[in-house]
């Protein structure tokens, strides 16, 4: 029989007691369970925030990195372009002051529009391609 007993008195359900204090307990636990959804809520905001201005740091800051890259570039080809300038710059310069030259002048147009001075006698000589390229291997 104590068996009996046993289990009709754990069938039993208990029914609470509605007074000041258990209202008070159940609204503060209800209080404590919103309170913890809405913490939830604005955590979630806070970290969807904090991702989005990471993403977007990180993404201007590869931007900039390109664009530094890229002008670094630009710029090593400039200077490039600008040593190739100055040097011919430095060489019309150089030809400027051999044109200024009037002993240069003459020799240049004797040579190239076969002028002579007087009295003198120009003899021009064939020039055959493979004695030419036959010279520079015989110096080696």
């Amino acid at each position: 029989m104590s068996l009996k007993r046993d289990n009709t008195a754990e069938k039993r359900e208990v029914t609470s007691i509605r007074n000041d204090y258990v209202r008070s307990v159940e609204i503060e636990e209800k209080r404590k369970s919103a309170h913890k959804v809405r913490l939830m809520r604005r955590l979630a905001v806070l970290g969807f925030v904090i991702l989005m201005a990471t993403i977007w740091i990180g993404s201007t800051i590869y931007a900039q990195t390109q664009t530094i890259s890229e002008k670094a570039q630009l710029r090593e080809e400039a200077l490039l372009e600008l040593e190739q300038v100055e040097k011919q710059q430095n060489q019309l310069e150089e030809q400027i002051l051999l044109l200024n030259d009037e002993e240069y002048l003459a020799k240049l147009a004797r040579k190239d529009y076969f002028l002579s001075e007087e009295g003198e006698i120009i003899f021009t000589t064939p020039h055959d391609e493979k004695k030419d390229e036959e010279k520079p291997s015989e110096k080696e």
